[in-house]
């Protein structure tokens, strides 16, 4: 015979991929806002440029802004991937099992 079910962790697994997916979603567009420079702007104009975008029915408008967008995020992916990615130098690391100078001549 087979095993029923279980609906309702289904249905909460589901529920907690949709909560996941929502915050993720709005980090993201909290990090864009940074990003962007748009948080240097008072609320109630960056909430003004964003309802005059939704409204407008420009497509040559709209296409323009995605291109804009676009070249926005080539260019802040070349200028990550031209960041080196932690230390190269091969300087001493600090570890701790090293006696500091200072601690040598504490003991006394």
């Amino acid at each position: 015979m087979r095993k029923p079910r279980d609906f309702d962790a289904a249905l909460k697994t589901l529920t907690d991929k949709t909560k996941a997916l929502k915050e993720s979603k709005r980090r993201q567009l909290g990090e864009l806002i940074v990003v962007t420079g748009a948080d240097a702007l008072d609320m109630e104009t960056l909430a003004g440029g964003l309802l005059a975008m939704v409204e407008t029915n420009d497509v040559a408008e709209k296409e323009r802004w995605c291109k804009r967008g676009t070249a926005f995020f080539r260019r802040t992916a070349q200028a990550s991937q031209r960041k080196p990615r932690g230390n190269t130098t091969s300087a001493p690391s600090n570890d701790s099992t090293q006696a500091s100078p200072r601690s040598a001549t504490r003991e006394t």
